[in-house]
């Protein structure tokens, strides 16, 4: 199973992606942490980001054939890029699972703000960049209020739900 959390920076898809693995035994695939372990200094261009989604989709693959599951945590924040994803992994819908967080913008500021020592150099001003270019999914997916549930109790609804979907 592959499971794609994206969203606006700061919503919450890593604290989620990070409490999600171990309750569904997935792999975590971040896109900010790739892009910093092979990159010193990302600039952020579209090739840039091109070289890390095409290596989030690589592995994806790889541990999907493995019969291992992992999730992807990345931003996604557009209907193109979402549907390159799904077509480039070449699975069928029951083995890939989107999840998209939310959060009120006032709380996504103030986690913005107070950021320190991850691997994400989004900002506000980089959120309110990608809220204008942003596209929220059509295809089916989970959504995630971030704000209203603990990390914990997010990740725990999130693969129940799954496990449900899996079952149909």
């Amino acid at each position: 199973m592959i499971v794609v959390v994206c969203g606006l920076p700061g919503v919450g898809k890593t604290t989620l992606a990070k409490n999600l693995a171990p309750l569904i035994d997935a792999s975590l695939l971040s896109s900010d942490k790739i892009r910093k372990e092979l990159i010193s200094k990302p600039k952020y261009t579209s090739n840039e980001k091109k070289l890390i989604y095409d290596i989030l989709i690589l592995i994806a693959k790889y541990l999907h054939n493995a019969e291992l599951n992992c999730i992807l945590d990345a931003t996604f924040n557009t209907e193109r890029s979402r549907k390159e994803l799904i077509e480039k992994l070449d699975i069928t819908s029951q083995h890939i699972h989107m999840v998209e967080c939310i959060c009120p913008e006032h709380i996504v500021i103030s986690r913005l703000k107070n950021r320190k020592g991850d691997y994400s150099d989004a900002n506000i001003c980089i959120y309110k960049k990608m809220k204008r270019i942003y596209e929220s999914l059509e295809e089916e997916h989970f959504v995630v209020d971030t704000s209203r549930l603990s990390a914990k109790e997010n990740a725990e609804q999130v693969a129940k739900e799954m496990m449900l979907k899996e079952r149909e």
